[in-house]
């Protein structure tokens, strides 16, 4: 019972960092977004987790891991593209199939469950963004429209804040100044929400959960992200009202993942209570 208390306090730390990294690397800082990725995999290593007792190393896991990484680089190389937040979970992909290919405990019960976060977002990501894309599936507007931006401004309006819709993921906020904002791509929370359902699927497929349980725990993981994000977007909505511009973005860049992390983190409490 100790070390399933321990793990949990762990997976709430992991989840925090985990999304603070995603959303600053994509939309913040760089540099602060590597630190709160290396620090998330330190407490990984920290884990007691079932699962990792029967890996063996392999060079194959670290080949594949090494190509990864290197294909990654290369290409943002070749491209001069900076980091995104798809490049930062392919190359932390890599780096958790290196992990898992080592002989030491530690490094493949990081690598394993990285892999697990990575992959799963990963594979999100692409059929949302790229997939949906490519073949002009207007899921992405038509979510940031009636599920974001819609309920939101009806909320705030109730408190007398004058805002309407202009387009489907843009509204003009009146404060000091008109202020035309624009909700969409990350704002529809969608990374934080991938980003969960990996840690969720991860954790449930190392602990060995049942399928019930993991279903159940997916269907919170959802549920919790996408209310996590409308709190976010009302918050912006306030602060532009009262602060300006200037101010929201400040705001913007650093508030989502810190307010999904309490909000997920509370609940999943609850749930391991339960």
């Amino acid at each position: 019972m100790q070390d399933e208390n321990k793990n949990l306090v762990i997976i709430l730390l992991v989840l925090a960092l985990f999304t603070g990294a995603t959303i600053e690397l994509s939309e913040g800082s760089t540099i602060m977004g590597v630190i709160l990725f290396i620090i998330a995999a330190i407490l990984i290593s920290r884990m007691k987790l079932k699962g990792t007792e029967g890996l063996q190393s392999s060079r194959n896991f670290m080949l594949i891991g090494g190509f990864i990484v290197a294909a990654d680089l290369i290409f943002n190389y070749v491209n001069s593209s900076e980091l995104g937040t798809l490049d930062s979970m392919v190359f932390f992909l890599g780096i958790s199939l290196i992990a898992m290919g080592t002989g030491k405990k530690d490094l493949k019960q990081l690598g394993e469950f990285g892999f697990y976060i990575s992959s799963v977002f990963t594979g999100l990501y692409l059929i949302f963004y790229s997939f949906f894309g490519h073949f002009n599936i207007d899921f992405l507007h038509l979510f940031d429209h009636y599920f974001v931006l819609m309920p939101t401004v009806a909320f705030i309006k109730m408190f007398g804040i004058p805002i309407e819709i202009i387009a489907t993921e843009t509204v003009i906020l009146y404060g000091a100044e008109p202020m035309t904002i624009v909700i969409g791509g990350p704002c529809s929370g969608l990374y934080s929400m991938f980003l969960l359902i990996g840690i969720v699927a991860g954790y449930s497929r190392i602990e060995k959960m049942d399928m019930k349980k993991t279903f159940g725990l997916l269907g919170f993981a959802v549920l919790i992200a996408y209310i996590a994000n409308l709190i976010r977007v009302l918050i912006l909505y306030i602060t532009a009202y009262l602060y300006g511009m200037d101010v929201m973005m400040v705001v913007h860049t650093h508030i989502g993942w810190m307010i999904f992390a309490v909000t997920a983190g509370g609940i999943m409490y609850i749930i391991n209570r339960k």
